[in-house]
């Protein structure tokens, strides 16, 4: 048996209007509600002076992209998944991948330290809503690293070369972990692909505990 098209002519699609393909969307989607995230990014990201209504609606954006990741779209042409099928009639507000992208070319590192703070606001919401850290005398162990992820366009903001000798942008991550729960992410940062491992692991850490102690 062999395949009768290559795949560069072959193309699958999920267009029935009365099938849900990502039904398990409805309680993610939910509990994002419920520990206030929409609110959460419209109160802390401002995409001040961005042309053509760019910065307007930052939340519905970001409960768009929220969506499309958890039903694993990786790209933002992928992020059309939220329109396949009958999920138009689960969700309102969804807004197109050409309408995302913009959005997120017009991101300077300053918004993204807006959307850090507005996730690490929602963490504390979710660790209350779900017990994702008990609130025990339990040890919490905590662990940052670092890793550099490849990007193609030179014209990126941030990307250079860095000790991996790959262009790409170099963030850092936090989580914490007990014995009895698994890692959590607390903190993240996002940095230019040349920045070093080290650097800025101190505040970071700082932002990270804050974080701990509001849970």
């Amino acid at each position: 048996m062999e395949l009768s098209h290559g795949p560069a002519r072959v193309f699958a699609a999920f267009d029935e209007s009365n099938l849900i393909a990502h039904a398990g969307l409805v309680p993610v989607i939910r509990l994002a509600e419920r520990c206030d995230l929409p609110a959460l990014v419209a109160e802390k990201v401002k995409l001040t002076g961005a042309k053509n209504g760019v910065g307007t609606a930052a939340d519905a954006k970001a409960m768009s992209i929220v969506g499309g990741m958890v039903a694993g779209a990786d790209s933002i042409d992928d992020l059309d998944i939220l329109r396949h099928g009958g999920l138009g009639k689960l969700f309102g507000g969804v807004r197109a991948p050409s309408t995302l992208g913009t959005s997120l070319r017009a991101f300077t590192w300053g918004h993204v330290r807006q959307l850090e703070a507005a996730a690490r606001a929602f963490t504390c919401n979710l660790a209350a809503h779900t017990g994702l850290v008990p609130k025990t005398d339990e040890v919490v162990f905590v662990d940052i690293d670092s890793k550099v992820k490849q990007v193609y366009g030179p014209a990126k903001q941030g990307a250079s070369f860095g000790y991996t000798k790959v262009r790409g942008l170099h963030f850092q991550i936090v989580t914490v972990k007990t014995a009895t729960c698994a890692p959590v992410i607390v903190a993240t940062r996002l940095r230019k692909g040349s920045a070093g491992s080290g650097k800025g692991a101190a505040s970071l850490l700082r932002e990270a505990l804050a974080t701990v102690r509001a849970m």
